[in-house]
């Protein structure tokens, strides 16, 4: 079997300057459609320890943390290498209208923290990224830099930054490059 690598394999943890870049690869990642209003929604959140969010740009934490991408999508998060994830998701969905497709392989997770992690991201990012209006709990479709990008506000100054995996090597490196005013030395 062929080993696994990640699109930023070579890629090793940025930390300074109130600031730490890293990478946390191969994350679970489901992507969910269903009716919010339906049973089948119920169910899922059931699996999951936690309603489906149904707020816009939200996320709620449960056995996975599970993003509100629109308004019957969702996008779960879950551990790496989590292979049960989906298997739990379909079988809660049992035979009803439901989509249930395993995504890890699209995206890699890039984690932007520390107190200048907002400012970072502010500086290639459209939307506003104030503690009032994006603070924890908060998700976004939008794009960083010109990369589509998931972004999930986690307390504790913590960002998670899904890009495509092709687009990965790009982001990271815009990263570095806009981070540098920040990192010592």
């Amino acid at each position: 079997m062929a080993e696994r690598l990640s699109p930023l394999a070579r890629f090793e943890p940025v930390p300074g300057g109130g600031l730490c870049i890293a990478e946390a690869p191969f994350l679970t990642q489901v992507n969910l459609r269903a009716d919010p209003a339906g049973d089948a929604a119920h169910a899922l959140g059931s699996a999951l320890g936690v309603p489906l969010p149904t707020e816009p740009n939200t996320y709620a934490r449960g056995d996975a943390d599970v993003l509100w991408l629109g308004p019957d999508e969702w996008l779960v998060v879950g551990a790496a290498g989590d292979g049960g994830l989906e298997r739990r998701l379909r079988a809660a969905a049992g035979s009803r209208h439901v989509a249930v497709t395993d995504v890890s392989a699209q995206r890699t997770t890039l984690l932007v923290t520390g107190p200048r992690a907002r400012e970072l991201l502010a500086h290639g990012c459209a939307l506003d990224l104030h503690p009032r209006l994006f603070g924890p709990g908060r998700c976004a479709q939008t794009m960083l830099a010109r990369a589509q990008i998931v972004l999930a506000a986690h307390p504790g100054d913590e960002f998670r930054v899904s890009v495509r995996s092709s687009f990965a090597g790009y982001l990271a490196a815009w990263l570095l490059d806009a981070a540098a005013e920040y990192l010592d030395g």
